[in-house]
């Protein structure tokens, strides 16, 4: 039984960090991303082989098995918990001035820019008139409390959210980061 606890846990600790390492590729971090990238095969060699050495206990293959599904989970949760780089919200939303719901949206922008977002306006017509596209990048840590904000302030927006693969200048990349930590009380 302690073996099976053993490979359970290397094995979910390799996936783990395989899943956090994976992600830390796809958002570009060059040098980050090799260093767990050694720590990962480590411990994959040695969960491999324990596995391999007694392979003949379905025991220690289920321990192996599972280990592998919480592992994902794990890193899932801990790459949402440091969420990495950040996203961008296109939020589309209805304007009229005889209308006093959608009026209400005509003060989104600057909302948003109260609590301490960059927004982007654009006009735009849609099939019922006209409406505002709001540009928004956000660190992926507010992306949450984002999306809770524009449904509590225009519960009608249309909304969708986009992961940046690139910044490059403007206020965005120098900015977001500083406005969003003083908004939120961390220095």
């Amino acid at each position: 039984m302690q073996l099976a606890i053993t490979i359970f846990i290397l094995n979910a600790l390799y996936i783990a960090i395989n899943t956090f390492r994976t992600m830390l590729v796809v958002k570009g971090h060059r040098f980050l991303a090799p260093l767990v990238a050694v720590v990962e095969e480590s411990i994959y060699v040695m969960a491999l082989a324990i596995a391999l050495q007694h392979i003949d206990s379905p025991l220690n293959i289920a321990a192996y098995a599972i280990g592998f599904g919480v592992g994902i989970y794990i890193g899932i949760v801990i790459e949402d918990r440091i969420a990495l780089g950040y996203v961008n919200f296109e939020v589309t939303v209805q304007i009229d001035p005889e209308n006093p719901i959608h009026n209400k949206n005509e003060d989104l922008p600057e909302m948003l820019r109260d609590l301490g977002y960059g927004v982007t306006v654009s006009h735009a017509e849609g099939r019922f008139g006209p409406r505002l596209v709001l540009s928004i990048l956000a660190p992926r840590k507010a992306d949450r409390r984002l999306m809770e904000q524009i449904r509590e302030i225009s519960p009608d927006a249309f909304i969708m959210v986009q992961e940046p693969v690139q910044l490059s200048g403007g206020f965005w990349s120098k900015e977001v980061d500083r406005r969003y930590h003083k908004a939120n009380g961390n220095h």
